[in-house]
């Protein structure tokens, strides 16, 4: 059964600026300065341009935007430009918190500083912000922290409309019954001419092979995660008969099974194989790439319906130069083996652990779990969209986790990245009802009812609340 919940947030205070135009200082400017209320939190956004910003070699610049109204000052993170000498100071006696001590501090290096810096910060709403001045405050600093030069320029004072919201509904994801997971790789484990023995110094073999053995305990050394399936396919190239290749191909495949057999002595877990003789879809994608001679006939000869045998000797007797080029260039790599490692990962309850899998092994996760971690965080906050937007990466076609995401995004008042997540989530109730919410915030009232309308008829209760709280509003 689907769950539903409902994230409400009815009315929005949006905030307009005393000052509109861009506002310059000493070759700093700032533009599209914009603020808005989302219930509890607050998001401060602008563009500063630096392009008319010369820091000397021995200098640096710190600029801080400022919320003040009175006594009452808040402190966003800083942007910060160095000058080569003052950068690499810094850079190596302090770390991450350079001049201003913030771990969140932006910092360029003069000469690398583009020349418009997106800025946006979201911080927890206080009510002395009505009628906060927002400032820019620079501070010129010279060698040994020596302040030289001190202002603090108006950007404008924070004012607040209503500014209607819908509630947002987000969709409870199916839990996964078993959480199934799976690494992939490709290796050129190397053969001697012939044989099906693997010899670990041969070649650039103890490298191939520790991509494998790194491949396996990445999740055999996980305390979180069963492995229950190796599965390995090799592949020959077509430069000898049919016949032989298959016992290459087949041959090698096992030896390498016969190899992660005696390295792990599994126990439960499952070591599956298969082969491919000859690596014909691997040449044509080198063929179809090259700048060969003759590499339209020979892409014909590869798609035809030729028995391998006859087709290989057709390419290497008609076009004897570009074959030689592909035994050298194209042949050896199509002699490899593709590996998958299957695992089983356990399921995660708590809010907090979900959280820390999130930062290290997110892959771990399901949706569900993604759910239950935002469900206890702030609505709006950056860990709140972080946990949705890391959902989507990683479910990137899911609709749940689409329509999740597009309403974190426009909880966060990004209705561009609302917009193109919505286009991935289906033709669901909640996604109408999403679509119905995004025309709200983007004005377009004739559509918005209809998706509300259409949500409605499906069953979304909340889209009843919805139009009749636009109603009343007149819109």
């Amino acid at each position: 059964m689907k769950k539903t919940s409902i994230i409400a947030a009815a009315t929005l205070f949006l905030s307009s600026l005393a000052a509109t135009a861009a506002v310059e200082d000493g070759g700093v400017k700032v533009s599209d300065v914009r603020t808005e209320r989302h219930g509890d939190l607050l998001s401060v956004s602008m563009e500063i341009l630096l392009s008319g910003l010369d820091v000397e070699p021995n200098r640096a610049v710190l600029l801080t935007p400022r919320l003040v109204n009175g006594a009452d000052t808040l402190s966003l993170p800083p942007v910060a430009v160095y000058g080569r000498k003052r950068y690499y100071y810094y850079k190596r006696n302090f770390g991450e918190y350079m001049l201003s001590g913030s771990e969140n501090e932006t910092s360029f290096l003069s000469r690398n500083c583009p020349e418009a810096v997106p800025y946006a910060q979201v911080v927890p709403y206080a009510d002395w912000f009505g009628g906060a001045d927002l400032v820019l405050d620079r501070s010129d600093y010279g060698c040994c922290r020596a302040l030289l030069a001190h202002t603090l320029e108006g950007i404008g004072t924070v004012t607040f409309r209503d500014e209607f919201f819908p509630s947002l509904v987000y969709l409870h994801p199916a839990p996964e019954a078993e959480k199934r997971r799976q690494l992939e790789g490709r290796s050129y484990v190397d053969f001697p001419v012939d044989q099906t023995v693997i010899y670990p110094d041969y070649r650039n073999n103890l490298k191939e092979l520790a991509v494998i053995r790194a491949t396996i305990d990445t999740v055999r050394n996980d305390p979180d995660a069963r492995i229950d399936t190796v599965w390995l396919k090799g592949f020959a190239s077509p430069e000898s008969p049919y016949a032989h290749n298959t016992d290459l191909a087949k041959g090698r495949t096992e030896a390498l099974k016969r190899y992660i057999n005696n390295m792990y002595n599994f126990t439960g877990v499952e070591i599956l194989t298969d082969y491919e003789p000859e690596n014909w879809e691997g040449l044509r994608r080198f063929v179809e790439g090259s700048n060969l001679a003759h590499r339209q006939e020979i892409l014909a000869l590869i798609d035809s319906d030729m028995e391998p045998d006859p087709k290989e000797w057709k390419i290497k007797m008609t076009y004897p130069e570009d074959y030689r080029f592909m035994l050298t260039e194209y042949y050896p790599a199509l002699r490899r083996t593709d590996y998958r490692v299957s695992y089983v990962v356990r399921s995660y309850s708590d809010p907090a652990e979900i959280l820390r899998i999130m930062r290290t092994t997110p892959q771990h996760l399901s949706l569900e779990e993604f759910y239950l971690a935002a469900s206890r965080l702030e609505p709006g906050s950056e860990e709140f969209t972080e946990v949705y937007e890391t959902a989507v990466r990683l479910f990137p076609l899911d609709e749940t986790a689409n329509l999740n995401a597009a309403n974190a995004a426009m909880r966060r008042g990004d209705n561009a990245a609302a917009e193109r997540y919505l286009e991935k989530a289906g033709q669901t109730p909640e996604a109408f009802y999403a679509r119905g919410a995004l025309k709200i915030r983007q004005g377009d009232m004739q559509a918005a009812r209809s998706f509300l309308q259409a949500a409605r008829q499906a069953g979304i209760e909340q889209a009843t609340t919805t139009l009749q709280e636009m109603e009343q509003r007149g819109m």
